[in-house]
């Protein structure tokens, strides 16, 4: 039993690394020996659940069909495995679901500690700008900033991240500073992630809420990417605090109308409905609580 476990347990690394020899690599054996067990257990299966080329190995639609079936039950081993050990040690893999802005400018910095606590446990990053699916990707924990769209999983609330209009300085020397929100509709607008949606721009100051009527000089999916566009002089832009930290600190990016305020965003743990978050996952969602209580 021990060594089918293994089996299944390697041919997951094999479809999440995209290659037989560094499957090999992380659990120490030969290009060879992981062909070699692959074949094995697809004549056990009865049916073939890779694809190899000479670049890379992908699963057929079994295989893809298989890894979705036997992940969370081997998951649900090694909790099960923890739980009776008692030893509160972290092991296996979490894959961690984030937009790739989030994970570089907060999550990285911070991670060393919680690492050197939990040297047993795998983290697998999924840095992507539109939302996974969680259960279809096999995620274990992802973040969600603003509203949450799936209703039937598990979320966490991390905390609140204030929305802030910037511009850069070259920017505003020439096109000038607005003193109103209605002054924006004259303007260049940069549109990042955080600016789209209704309600993105809807300004309030001491009770009074104004919605400029704005349309984008230029859009991006990608937070890193708006940021950059802004930085540049290209236009006023609405990011989250977390994205635009390091060039408020420098001075490339300053406050554009500073006295209104813009919706906070909201910031969640999401955990993939249908089954019980794991030990680690619930643990992670610590660690990001405290991530989120820096911003």
């Amino acid at each position: 039993m021990s060594e089918r476990i293994a089996d299944l347990r390697l041919f997951v690394r094999v479809i999440r690394t995209g290659s037989l020899s560094r499957a090999g690599r992380e659990v120490g054996l030969t290009q060879s020996a992981v062909s070699r067990t692959m074949a094995r257990l697809e004549k056990e299966v009865g049916t073939a659940l890779l694809v190899r080329t000479t670049r890379m190995v992908q699963p057929t639609d079994a295989g893809t069909e298989y890894l979705a079936r036997i992940e969370p039950i081997l998951d649900a081993l090694e909790e099960a495995n923890q739980a009776v050990r008692g030893s509160g040690e972290l092991r296996g893999v979490l894959r961690v679901g984030t937009v790739s802005g989030f994970a570089i400018r907060e999550i990285i910095p911070l991670l060393p500690p919680f690492m050197q606590a939990h040297p047993g446990l795998r983290l697998e990053f999924l840095m992507d700008d539109k939302r996974q699916n969680l259960v279809g990707e096999n995620v274990d924990i992802a973040i969600r900033f603003g509203p949450l769209e799936d209703s039937t999983a598990t979320a966490r609330f991390l905390g609140w991240n204030p929305k802030l209009l910037l511009a850069a300085p070259s920017y505003l020397q020439h096109a000038g500073t607005p003193q109103q929100p209605a002054d924006l509709e004259a303007h260049a607008i940069v549109m990042g992630p955080a600016g789209m949606g209704e309600g993105a721009w809807r300004l309030e100051r001491e009770g009074r809420q104004v919605t400029p009527r704005i349309e984008a000089s230029v859009s991006f999916t990608v937070s890193d990417a708006a940021i950059a566009a802004a930085r540049a002089g290209l236009g006023i832009i609405s990011a989250v605090g977390w994205s635009c930290r390091t060039e408020l600190a420098s001075g490339d990016l300053v406050r554009v109308l500073p006295e209104w305020q813009l919706e906070p965003t909201a910031a969640h743990a999401v955990f993939p409905a249908g089954r019980a978050a794991k030990q680690s996952a619930r643990v992670f969602a610590d660690f990001l609580a405290g991530v989120c209580a820096k911003l």
